[in-house]
């Protein structure tokens, strides 16, 4: 006996429809070329195979019953899916990758990346797009493991593995920062490292899962309140909770609007190169999505605004 599997193909679906549209089993015959009996049979057949009732046959006009309406409509949706399908394999024959995935640094600006993905969206890629939130080492070993294929944020301190370019997107600068209610605000300054020590430290978890994990302007023996993105800490070292060094383009509407007060320290002043990396290949080997996102960031206005810099008009 036939099963479901056997009988719900498209061309079925397809002559269910002309039934359902003709209103009767003859022309339905008549409209696709066949002799009655055989449609019929293709339509007993259909019916046994998922033991329902899809046209009531008690008048002249055949019927849809109302398992037969929710079986067309849930039909038309395969059939739409199947198109889909066919349309996507043919647009990634012509080099679009399947899916592009970006790891994303928790220090590159979430608006930028959006608008980024705007665009690229707006293209309508068969490409599916999926970003990865990651942190520090995390970011580039997203890529290095092939769990991403672009990573955005890496730390040109960290020396990629071999088969990864990469290219600068700017330097990050940094300011010590902390809530206005914090004793470390009257202190006098510059602030001494002993200082800073005897208060609570705000950091960020480094997102990668084995290796060595990288943190930026912790003190040894200094308590640390971990939090799990850059968002969080900003959070909590205006409420307060802790305090550290916070990228000035991140900081300077808090520190504007008198949320977080800067203070100068006696250390050298805190800054790392960011940059953006991706697997080695020529042009020919890339596919079409990663192409587009690199000449985007060939831009420095890009560059710029990934890092949280907008050009001002003045």
């Amino acid at each position: 006996m036939a099963t479901p599997r056997d009988v719900l193909t498209p061309a079925s679906l397809h002559l269910l429809q002309l039934i359902a549209d003709t209103g009767s089993f003859a022309a339905a015959a008549r409209a696709s070329d066949m002799v009655p009996s055989a449609l019929t049979y293709r339509v007993r057949q259909i019916e046994d195979a998922l033991d329902v009732l899809l046209f009531d046959r008690s008048s002249r006009q055949a019927r849809l019953t109302p398992a037969g309406a929710e079986l067309l409509r849930e039909g038309a949706s395969l059939l739409a899916g199947i198109d889909a399908v066919a349309n996507r394999v043919k647009r990634v024959a012509t080099g679009w990758e399947p899916q592009l995935t970006i790891a994303v640094d928790s220090i590159i600006d979430r608006s930028t990346v959006m608008e980024l993905c705007s665009g690229f969206l707006s293209l309508n890629p068969p490409t599916r797009l999926k970003l990865r939130a990651e942190t520090l080492s995390g970011t580039l070993a997203a890529l290095s493991s092939g769990q991403a294929d672009l990573a955005l944020g890496v730390v040109m301190d960290q020396q990629p593995r071999p088969g990864l370019l990469r290219e600068s997107l700017g330097v990050v600068r940094f300011v010590f920062a902390v809530a206005p209610h914090h004793p470390l605000a009257q202190a006098p300054e510059p602030l001494s490292d002993d200082i800073i020590r005897q208060h609570r430290a705000v950091a960020i978890a480094d997102s990668i899962q084995h290796g060595d994990s990288l943190s930026i302007g912790l003190l040894t023996g200094q308590d640390v309140f971990t939090v799990a993105d850059l968002p969080a800490k900003v959070d909590a070292q205006i409420r307060g909770l802790g305090v550290g060094f916070l990228p000035t383009c991140l900081a300077q509407n808090y520190i504007d609007t008198g949320r977080l007060v800067v203070k100068r320290v006696e250390r050298a002043e805190q800054q790392i190169q960011s940059s953006y990396a991706w697997r080695k290949g020529g042009q020919a080997e890339q596919g079409r999505a990663l192409q587009w996102w690199l000449e985007q960031l060939q831009a420095p206005l890009t560059r710029a605004a990934l890092l949280g810099v907008r050009s001002r008009r003045v």
